[in-house]
């Protein structure tokens, strides 16, 4: 059995192909080794150590390493799970509630795509000919969800999340009535937000906090405050940044604290060695 690779532009990523189909349909991500329960090929690429995620496509297995790993010892051994599940006869997929980074239900009115049937297809085709080639080439991940208000809401992650900007230039150029793109996270209820102190705390981080960060080409965003905990979200050039957890930890957090005494705790909502979500799956 012959496997190409092709290792990734940010190099912690390669994308393996073992020449024959490896889903149907679709795409599966999986976070970490738990979550690949619903996989015995996943299973066995998780048992090398070092491997951080695992992503299935059509034809080919994208593998992550976790920033202390070395590709050297690792690439052979991924190689031989890979060559000993397609020899074994088990399946791909086995049957398991779906892996998703998605919260376990999301309001029902975030669910109605509001697109014209011709515009959802041009969308649709653009996301899949033009803009995901380059996402999952840089290990990242887009999928389109739907459209509210002239905003349209993707699936966004990893080096997605990154590309936003240049994602939304490129689909309000071929599409005008796409007013903005977020990611579909946003259009979760936040009632934090809508208080007299979460207002206050947004106001500072545009006030204070952003001027500065944008200068390094940065940009930090209120996701929610509940109780006294405050959520944000590193974006732009923070996303992926090997100092984000000293940029949140000695310098936002301290900021915000003293500011806002009451609050004991500034997280970060995205998980930046492994792309998880851990405030939206709460």
């Amino acid at each position: 059995m012959f496997i190409q690779t092709e290792t990734r532009d940010d190099g912690r990523t390669i994308g393996f192909f073992p020449g024959r189909a490896v889903l149907d349909q679709g795409r599966k991500r999986f976070a970490d080794a738990e979550a690949a329960s619903a996989s015995p090929l996943a299973q066995r690429i998780f048992a090398v150590d070092g491997v951080e995620s695992v992503t299935l496509d059509g034809d080919s297995i994208v593998v992550s390493r976790t920033s202390s790993a070395d590709w050297v010892s690792m690439k052979p051994a991924v190689l031989g799970a890979i060559m000993q599940h397609f020899t074994s006869g088990d399946p791909v997929l086995v049957e398991a509630p779906e892996v998703s980074d998605a919260p376990e239900a999301a309001p029902a009115d975030s669910l109605e795509d509001e697109a014209d049937p011709e515009v959802r297809a041009k969308l649709i085709d653009l996301i899949t000919t033009r803009i995901r080639p380059a996402v999952t080439q840089s290990g990242g991940e887009i999928e389109y969800k739907w459209v509210r208000d002239g905003i349209l809401y993707l699936h966004l992650a990893g080096a997605g999340l990154q590309m936003k900007a240049g994602i939304e230039n490129m689909l309000r150029h071929y599409l005008p009535e796409i007013q903005a793109v977020r990611d579909w996270r946003e259009s979760l209820p936040k009632p934090g937000l809508g208080t007299d102190r979460g207002q206050a705390i947004a106001r500072f981080l545009d006030e204070r906090i952003n001027p500065s960060v944008a200068s390094h080409g940065g940009h930090i965003a209120l996701v929610d405050v509940q109780d006294d905990r405050v959520f944000i979200r590193l974006e732009g050039g923070c996303h992926g940044c090997g100092m984000a957890d000293v940029t949140l930890k000695q310098g936002v957090e301290v900021e915000i604290k003293r500011a806002f005494p009451d609050i004991s705790a500034v997280l970060d909502v995205t998980d930046h060695a492994s792309g998880n979500n851990p405030y939206y799956q709460a």
